[in-house]
């Protein structure tokens, strides 16, 4: 694990939709970790009730009022956005900092957002042989702004709640990404109980994007300590968050919504364990996860041609999100997505196809020589 500086690229801008935008109905999405048969036709039916409301402004109380009864906060303690991503831009522009620092490999928009901003980001990368885990002295001591994902995207690791808050400290501002922690199971190891209790200041952003397909809606929120929440709501613009993306809000706070969400996380951990069972009978084709225990509704893997097998996969019908734009990662790895096991049948299928085609070696072709005429005339 080591603490750097590097320059953005824009490879901080590239994200799983741009393997499949403009590829046709004919390509089977694993780049995109949104959940498939989502959104939900009782939340379709929500939203469309919304439409007739859209003559007024938005009001977010009630939405607001949802979210901290669902977190057992108060409502000023949470900010409505317009999905996670937002959050990250309102961070970098809010919170003064002398020395932030991203842990990565992870969502590359904290760390595009604060160079943004005009931030100069350190980066502290966690080191495959140790499974992507993390390890809280690697972090600067006086690093004033700390952010990382759990469960991270992409490398589908559940840090401790104990090791985040140990990175909680006076003077900082911590700063974790849970965007997938409601696909874990009873979301183990939020840091949102700690809310309050911890030094420093501490930011958990959250995203009904992936458990309930409203990607498009662009909604998520951001719980914190009162100041901090308004202090991130000053940089908002007037009426952020749409009316039918506050209805979002509201309904997937209900009981019936969190339970259908855990009903979901007990899915994604099934299908991943026979997913991972798969890819485990093509280790000695070097195809490698990079997890021990991955929690995440997605999986690294790791592959020495990892590139060319994206390649054959897509012409075989698949798309997997390609990993060297994460920082710490390079060409050899891919991020796909975790889906139902008829799909992951027929990915196999394809991922054993594109092995062999990478496998098998090419025959050099015979440069033709023109053929001498016969004077004999005879052949």
């Amino acid at each position: 694990m080591s603490a750097q500086g590097a320059a953005p690229g824009d490879a901080l801008r590239h994200h799983g939709d741009a393997e499949v935008r403009g590829a046709g109905s004919g390509l089977t999405d694993l780049a995109v970790n949104v959940r498939t048969g989502t959104p939900p036709a009782w939340l379709r039916k929500r939203l469309a009730a919304s439409l007739t409301t859209l003559a007024a402004y938005p009001d977010g109380t009630a939405a607001r009022r949802a979210v901290a009864g669902r977190h057992g906060l108060r409502a000023d303690q949470v900010l409505l956005t317009a999905g996670a991503a937002e959050a990250f831009v309102l961070l970098a522009r809010a919170v003064p900092a002398r020395r932030p620092v991203v842990v990565h490999p992870q969502f590359t928009e904290p760390e595009a957002a604060l160079r943004d901003a005009g931030h100069q980001v350190e980066r502290v990368l966690l080191r495959p042989e140790a499974g992507f885990r993390l390890e809280t002295d690697a972090v600067p001591p006086d690093a004033d702004l700390v952010v990382v994902g759990n469960p991270t995207n992409p490398t589908s690791v559940l840090h401790p709640a104990t090791a985040l808050a140990g990175l909680a400290r006076a003077g900082r501002t911590l700063v974790v990404d849970e965007a997938f922690v409601d696909a874990v199971p009873g979301e183990r190891e939020s840091l949102v109980p700690l809310l309050g209790q911890l030094p420093g200041r501490t930011v958990v952003l959250r995203s009904l994007t992936k458990t309930w397909g409203l990607a498009g809606l662009r909604v998520g929120y951001v719980l914190s300590d009162p100041e901090t929440v308004r202090a991130l709501a000053h940089q908002q613009p007037l009426w952020p968050v749409s009316a039918p993306a506050l209805v979002a809000a509201q309904a997937c706070s209900t009981p019936e919504a969190l339970a259908e969400a855990q009903q979901a996380a007990r899915q994604f951990a099934a299908d991943r364990g026979y997913l991972r069972e798969q890819l485990s009978q093509l280790r000695a084709s070097g195809v490698r996860e990079a997890t021990p225990q991955p929690e995440g509704p997605f999986l690294l893997v790791e592959h020495p041609r990892a590139a060319a097998l994206r390649e054959r996969l897509r012409e075989l019908g698949f798309a997997v999100r390609r990993g060297d734009t994460f920082p710490g990662l390079g060409q050899k790895w891919f991020r796909m997505a975790v889906r139902d096991r008829e799909t992951t049948d027929r990915f196999m299928a394809a991922l054993h196809k594109a092995l062999e085609i990478l496998e098998t070696p090419q025959t050099p072709q015979t440069p033709q020589t023109p053929e001498t005429p016969d004077v004999t005339g005879e052949r």
